[in-house]
């Protein structure tokens, strides 16, 4: 039997990954929905939107991601990262159906020397880190039937990310400063969708509490940024692209309006052990996205 997926967006880069990656299967049918039909900032269309469409469960995985931008617009981020989300389960619980909904590590402080655990405190630094902890909150008073994944520093080869914007600026540039002395996991929009699809296949099979709550899902391994443009200009040469050199700076050296993590690093051992799902290696994923940029 076909499973009907929901959803939420129709061009960011998690959800382009899941329509390439769900291209290749039969026994699914993904329902994309976005404007102007379905408008995350306006809360009395979602809804409707999703019980006309009845799907069998629900990827919530469009949000307000200009981090910096949210600082001056932190209610537009709030209606859709927060109140969306909790209209989006209200919905799923009339319609008795599972939501995955992908969260970020925003929601900590990283001020941990270590990677963070699904239990460790919240304490987000910026605007939108509080938007989507509000949005998980929002969820899970909403419906129980959930599965929180929280990931970070998300790329692909669609719309705009890092690994694009190195891309971008080794064109014209021999030396780039990046910051290095921020950490985390970067993480392939591509194996988000993959990861994506397990979970949500499993809370499909199965009504188990456990399988349920709140799950860090990034690829595994971890760089700073400085790090991780090293090996994407490294990759890109690898592949034809020009020699680029890191200049590896602080972050007090690139103020931006949002405050990030110094630490953002996940502990994904709990996806891992519950749901099956472990997210290869970044530097074997980056090297899948440049290889796939550089060849245009």
């Amino acid at each position: 039997m076909t499973r009907r997926i929901l959803v939420t967006g129709i061009r960011g880069q998690v959800v382009r990954s899941l329509v390439e990656t769900a291209a290749g299967r039969d026994d699914i049918e993904l329902l994309p929905v976005g404007q102007p039909e379905f408008d995350l900032a306006v809360t009395g269309k979602i809804a409707p939107a999703i019980e006309a469409l009845r799907p069998d469960v629900i990827l919530s995985v469009a949000a307000y991601t200009a981090v910096d931008a949210a600082e001056s617009d932190e209610a537009t981020a709030l209606a859709v990262n927060a109140a969306a989300v909790g209209e989006i389960g209200k919905a799923a619980a009339r319609l008795d159906v599972p939501v995955v909904h992908l969260s970020t590590d925003y929601v900590f402080s990283g001020d941990k020397p270590a990677p963070y655990v699904e239990t460790d405190p919240t304490g987000p630094l910026s605007a939108y880190g509080r938007t989507k902890l509000a949005g998980e909150l929002a969820l899970a008073a909403a419906t129980p039937n959930h599965a929180i994944l929280r990931t970070a520093w998300v790329y692909s080869p669609f719309g705009r990310n890092f690994v694009k914007t190195m891309l971008r600026l080794g064109e014209t540039r021999d030396r780039v400063g990046v910051v290095a002395d921020q950490v985390g996991n970067p993480t392939s929009a591509l194996d988000i969708a993959d990861g994506l699809l397990t979970v949500a296949d499993n809370l499909t099979a199965s009504g188990a509490r456990e399988l349920r709550g709140t799950f860090h899902m990034t690829g595994r391994g971890e760089t700073s940024w400085a790090g991780f443009a090293a090996e994407i200009f490294r990759l890109s040469a690898l592949h034809g692209g020009k020699p680029v050199t890191v200049d590896p700076i602080p972050a007090s050296a690139y103020p931006t309006p949002a405050r990030r993590p110094a630490n953002s690093r996940l502990d994904c051992g709990k996806l891992e052990r519950l749901h099956g799902v472990c997210l290869p290696d970044w530097q074997h994923s980056a090297e899948l996205v440049v290889r796939r940029l550089v060849a245009g």
